[in-house]
């Protein structure tokens, strides 16, 4: 598939205007504030992962509503000194899999918590241990169009939710620096870590690479592909709801967030990416930090010739260079 969005000349300047609900921030506060209520740690068991130099726990915290909430945790084998944490959300339509599958950051020195996607799981890994007991609202099969009606009943609010109360799980693990903690994601899970940048204020870095839910309107109008294909397959059946829709998805717009964010950012993406176009991470990363008061470092990495991968290993690794420096290097 050939570049399909802006020019990359035009991408490097994208600043589209958000259309923000007036009470988007009171939105997230009274949400967070509700699930706050509850201690969220609710069991921390020993996992076997037949790795000898990883040891992994099975956690459950309690997210939106208290809901129990699954993760993997993972930390290198007898170490006890406090560590950075490393908080990975993961992609549209998969669990959290098995404990040996995400060992990047682990043997990058970091403690890790691989969050579960509740309700999903199901499309492709190795599954998921987390439902989602409020799948019931009207809205499409799919966790893209579930609830889209009324954003008090959409699954991003849920989900977005678990993963801000996912830093509040990790800080509470033993042998965690509570004051290092990144979040990171790719696709959906890009669009979560960007979300927690914009409603966790001490977050210590945010890593993003072809995020989800940036630039929404815009990418309805460019890609039929899953998962903004399962909104528009929504919206051609119940034509009538499109205006409340619309509405739903503006509180869970990335670029809202990143204007939000203050924590150091790196982001990638694929010039030819047709699941989540280009000018989405362009436009998240061109207005972040703009509302702080603040000038967050930032990066952003381009690959002209991928598409939804990103830079692939190459990312990766180019995270793995700017995560160590800001937060090893620099303590």
């Amino acid at each position: 598939m050939p570049a399909f969005d802006l020019p990359p000349a035009e991408l490097e300047h994208y600043r589209p205007d958000v259309q923000e609900p007036p009470d988007f921030d009171e939105f997230w506060r009274d949400t967070l504030k509700e699930a706050a209520q509850q201690d969220v740690l609710v069991s921390m068991r020993p996992a076997e992962s037949g790795l000898r130099l990883t040891e992994t726990w099975d956690v459950t915290f309690r997210g939106f509503a208290g809901d129990p909430v699954r993760a993997w945790y993972s930390r290198p084998a007898g170490v006890r000194d406090p560590l950075p944490a490393v908080i990975e959300y993961a992609g549209y339509g998969r669990g959290r899999g098995l404990p040996h599958e995400r060992l990047t950051w682990v043997n990058a020195g970091y403690a890790h918590l691989l969050m579960d996607n509740r309700g999903q799981g199901d499309q492709y890994g190795n599954g998921g241990a987390t439902p989602d007991p409020h799948a019931s609202a009207p809205g499409g099969p799919g966790p893209a169009a579930r609830g889209l009606p009324d954003p008090r009943a959409y699954h991003y609010r849920r989900l977005i939710t678990d993963a801000v109360r996912a830093v509040t799980a990790v800080r509470a693990l033993p042998e965690v620096d509570g004051g290092r903690v990144a979040a990171v994601g790719n696709s959906q899970g890009g669009g979560l870590a960007l979300a927690v940048a914009g409603l966790v204020p001490d977050l210590a870095a945010v890593l993003v690479t072809a995020p989800f839910l940036c630039g929404i309107r815009r990418a309805l109008e460019l890609t039929d592909a899953s998962p903004y294909g399962e909104i528009s397959a929504y919206l051609s059946v119940h034509r009538d709801v499109e205006e409340a829709a619309y509405r739903t998805l503006a509180y869970v717009e990335g670029v809202s967030f990143a204007r939000r964010a203050a924590a150091p950012a790196h982001f990638g993406t694929g010039l030819r990416d047709t699941v989540c176009p280009p000018s989405g991470a362009y436009a998240a990363f061109n207005r972040y930090g703009e509302l702080t008061g603040v000038d967050p470092r930032k990066e952003i990495h381009a690959y002209p010739y991928n598409g939804h991968e990103g830079g692939d290993a190459v990312q990766v690794r180019r995270q793995l260079d700017w995560l160590a420096r800001e937060l090893l290097v620099s303590r």
